[in-house]
C-alpha cells in the first residue's frame, strides 16, 4: 500500500498533475503489490489518463526496511560565559588628624570669616547681626536632621544662627513658628524669622530670605517664594 502511494506521488510530480493518494483515499480496495513482477495489481485506476499510467507502472518502487534506522549529528555549540564584574573597591578610610580643642575654635572661627567675605548679603540686611551670622554659612549642604555647619536642616539653621546672639529656639520649625511676636509683611525688619508650615527661614529684607532649602541644596540667599508667610521677631 506504501508502495502505491510513493509510486502515486512520482507520477504527479514527474507528469504536473494533481492526484490524490489512491492508497490513502481507499485502503479497503487496494490490492497488494506483486514484487515478483513489480507491477501493480487489481487497483482502480480509471480515473488516470493513459500517460499518467504509463508514468506510473513505469515509476520505480521505493522501499524502506522495516529496521531502517536515523541518527543525527549533534554537534558541541561553543559556550563563553560572561565573566562576574569585578567588585567595586571599597572606599578608602578618611584620614584624621588629632587636633587641640583650641585648634578646633580656630579653625571654625576662621572658616566663616573666610566664607562671608565671599558672599553677597543684599544691601537691605546690612547692620543685622542675625543675617550676618547666618550669611557666614551659604554653601552649607542640607542635611535632614542637621544642626552644625557639617550639615542643616531648615530649623536647624535658624536654631544654630540665633543661638550665637544669645536667643534658644526650638527644634522644628512648627515649634519655631509658635513663638516670639508675628509682625504684618510690611514691618518685618531682616532677622526675624519667616514661617510656612513645614519650613522657616530668616528674613533678609527686600523680598529675600536665607535658609537651608530641601535636600540636594544649601544653605543660600533667595527670593521669598511663599505665598503668604507668617513673619515672627523672637527678641
Amino acid at each position: 500500500m506504501s508502495t502505491v502511494g510513493r509510486r502515486t506521488a512520482v507520477v504527479a510530480a514527474s507528469s504536473g498533475l494533481i492526484v490524490s493518494m489512491i492508497g490513502a483515499a481507499a485502503p479497503a480496495t487496494a490490492a497488494p503489490v506483486d514484487n515478483e513482477s513489480g507491477k501493480l495489481n487489481a487497483v482502480d485506476l480509471s480515473a488516470l489518463t493513459a500517460q499518467a499510467r504509463q508514468a506510473l507502472e513505469a515509476a520505480p518502487a521505493v522501499t524502506v526496511a522495516a529496521d531502517a534506522a536515523f541518527t543525527i549529528e549533534q554537534a558541541a555549540a561553543p559556550v563563553t560565559v560572561t565573566p562576574a564584574p569585578e567588585p567595586e573597591p571599597e572606599p578608602e578610610p578618611e584620614r584624621t588628624t588629632q587636633t587641640s580643642r583650641s585648634q578646633e575654635r580656630q579653625s571654625q572661627s576662621e572658616a566663616p570669616a573666610q566664607q562671608e567675605a565671599s558672599v553677597d548679603v543684599p544691601a537691605s540686611a546690612y547692620g543685622s547681626t542675625i543675617v550676618s551670622i547666618a550669611a557666614r554659612y551659604v554653601g552649607v549642604p542640607y542635611v535632614y536632621g542637621g544642626t552644625t555647619p557639617d550639615g542643616f536642616d531648615c530649623s536647624g539653621f535658624t536654631s544654630y544662627v540665633y543661638a550665637q546672639v544669645g536667643i534658644s529656639l526650638p527644634r522644628t520649625s512648627s515649634a519655631q513658628g509658635s513663638v516670639g511676636t508675628k509682625v504684618s509683611r510690611d514691618q518685618a525688619q531682616p532677622g526675624d524669622l519667616i514661617w510656612t508650615p513645614g519650613h522657616i527661614a530668616i528674613y533678609a529684607g527686600d523680598n529675600m530670605m536665607i535658609d537651608a532649602p530641601r535636600p540636594g541644596k544649601t544653605v543660600q540667599f533667595r527670593q521669598i517664594w511663599q505665598s503668604n508667610p507668617t513673619f515672627i521677631r523672637v527678641a
